[in-house]
C-alpha cells in the first residue's frame, strides 16, 4: 500500500470526524487549523476503536482487530493507514499521550465482553478508559499552562461526558444487552431495567426517573471539576473545550429536567441549539 501523503492522512482524518462526530465536531472546527487537523486524526483513531467494539463481528475477531491496533500503535513511524500516518504526525507535533489510546482498548474490551459494574467506581474506571483517555489525548493537542491538576481535568471532564452518554444511551444500551448504571444505584432506587410491550423503558413507581436524576446531579459535580480546565488554554482551545463540553451538559440537563425523554428514543440537540453552544464557547461561556 502506498503511503499518503501527511495532507492526504489528515483530509481523510477530517473527512471521518466530519462525518461521524456529531456532537464533538462542533468544538473541533473552533480550532486553528494545525490543532484541528491534530484532534482529527485523534478523533479518528478513537472511533476505529470504538466501531471495534460496537460492531457485529464475533467476540474472537473483535479480539484480534483490538489486537491488531496494539500493535499498530507500537509501530507508528512505519505504517501506511492515513488514520495512522496523521495520528504519527500530530504526536510528532504535540505531547499527545499514546498511551491514553492502550486505555482506550482496554475499555472497549470491557464493552465487548459485557463487563456490568457493581458500584459507581468500578463505572468510574470504566468512563476513565473510555472518555478520561480521550480528554487526556486532547489535552495533549491543546496545550495548556503548566498545572498540575491539568490532565485530572481533562480526565475528570471525559468521565462527565460519558456519564452523560450512559444517561442519553439507557435504552439503546439495553436492547443491545448492556448495562452501565451501576447494581448498587439500580438496587437503591429499586429499578430492574426492562422494556415494555412497544419498546419503552418501563418505569412503574418512578424508581427510574429519580435514579437518573441522581445520577445526573452527580454528572454535574464531574462536569464543574472538569471546566476548571478551560482557563488553563489558549482562546480557540479553550472555546473548543467549552464547546464539547457544553453540549453534553446541555443534554444532560434536558435529561435531568424529563427523564422519560430517554425512555423511548435517543434524546439529541438541534444543529441550531449545538450552534448556540459553541457560539457562547467562542465568548468564554460554558453552558
Amino acid at each position: 500500500m502506498t503511503t499518503p501523503t501527511i495532507a492526504q492522512a489528515y483530509a481523510t482524518c477530517e473527512d471521518i470526524t466530519r462525518t461521524e462526530a456529531r456532537n464533538f465536531y462542533w468544538g473541533i472546527r473552533l480550532l486553528t487549523r494545525q490543532r484541528r487537523s491534530a484532534l482529527c486524526a485523534v478523533y479518528a483513531l478513537a472511533r476505529r476503536v470504538d466501531d471495534i467494539g460496537d460492531g457485529d463481528l464475533p467476540l474472537e475477531e473483535k479480539a484480534a482487530q483490538l489486537e491488531t491496533v496494539r500493535k499498530e500503535l507500537s509501530a507508528l513511524d512505519r505504517s501506511t493507514d492515513p488514520v495512522l500516518v496523521a495520528v504519527a504526525d500530530a504526536a510528532r507535533r504535540y505531547p499527545v499521550p499514546l498511551e491514553a489510546f492502550e486505555e482506550l482498548l482496554d475499555g472497549v474490551w470491557m464493552d465487548i465482553e459485557g463487563r456490568r459494574y457493581g458500584t459507581f467506581d468500578e463505572l468510574t474506571e470504566y468512563c476513565r478508559c473510555v472518555a478520561g483517555s480521550i480528554g487526556r489525548l486532547c489535552l495533549g493537542v491543546f496545550g495548556h499552562r503548566p498545572h498540575p491538576q491539568a490532565a485530572h481535568y481533562a480526565d475528570a471532564l471525559g468521565i462527565a461526558l460519558q456519564q452523560t452518554n450512559i444517561l442519553r444511551d439507557i435504552r439503546e444500551d439495553l436492547l443491545t444487552g448492556r448495562v452501565y448504571l451501576p447494581a448498587a444505584d439500580l438496587d437503591a432506587f429499586g429499578v430492574e431495567l426492562a422494556v415494555d410491550e412497544r419498546g419503552v423503558l418501563a418505569d412503574p413507581d418512578g424508581g427510574l426517573a429519580n435514579l437518573i436524576r441522581h445520577s445526573a446531579a452527580r454528572a454535574r459535580e464531574w462536569y464543574a471539576d472538569g471546566l476548571r480546565l478551560g482557563p488553563l488554554l489558549d482562546r480557540r482551545s479553550g472555546a473548543c473545550c467549552l464547546a464539547m463540553a457544553g453540549i453534553y451538559r446541555h443534554l444532560l440537563d434536558r435529561i435531568a429536567e424529563q427523564p422519560s425523554a430517554v425512555f423511548d428514543r435517543r434524546l439529541s440537540l438541534s444543529g441550531r441549539e449545538k450552534l448556540g453552544v459553541a457560539f457562547r464557547a467562542l465568548g468564554g461561556r460554558a453552558a
